[in-house]
This record gives structure tokens, sequence and C-alpha cells, in this order.
């Protein structure tokens, strides 16, 4: 039943939400969250920069000395070691997002 604009749940009460739309309701929390959020993403972003484009092409020269299963080690990172950081970042990520979850009360829990 919808009575003035407020839906009414059987049981008798507004429905309460979950823990996710209770903090999304309350913005002093917000900021820390996404900050946090945003710290995570960037720190990401930057170790597959480095490893994708660093290690492969921009410091070609310094880690072509080092040798990895018959070839220099940049020529690794550009072929199987860059793949290997960005899944190793997913798991990282996902991870993390869930201790920061915790931390800020919105886990899905």
């Amino acid at each position: 039943m919808e009575m003035a604009g407020r839906m009414e749940w059987p049981g008798g009460g507004p429905r309460a939400g979950t823990k996710r739309e209770k903090f999304m309701a309350d913005n002093s929390g917000d900021s820390a969250y996404w900050k946090a959020n945003k710290r995570l993403i960037v720190f990401c972003l930057v170790i597959w920069a480095l490893c994708s484009y660093g290690a492969a092409i921009l410091f070609r020269p310094l880690l072509s000395s080092i040798g990895v299963g018959g070839t220099d080690l940049s020529f690794w990172f550009a072929q199987q070691g860059s793949i290997l950081v960005f899944l190793f970042l997913i798991f990282f990520y996902a991870w993390r997002m869930n201790s920061i979850d915790k931390e800020h009360g919105v886990d899905e829990e």
C-alpha cells in the first residue's frame, strides 16, 4: 500500500533497507569511503602502468640484460608478465575492497 508517497510494507513499518542503502543515506562516511576507493584504484592503475608500459617499453634498455625463459625480461613482461600482474591486481582489488567495505560498514554480510 502506498500512503502519502511512502511505501508501507507488510508488517506495518516502512522498509528498513540494506546496510548499503543506510550508508548512502548518511553522507558523513561517504567521502572517507570514496577516498579510500579512489586511492586503491589509483594504486592499482599505477602498478598496472609500470608493469605494462614501464617494464615492457620504457625500461627495455635496462631490462634487456636480464634473461627469463630464453628471452629478455622486458619481452617477457610484454608477453606474459603484465597479464599475470593484471590477474593479481584483480584479486588484490577484490580482497582490498571487501576489507574497505567492512571498515565502513557497507559489506554484503
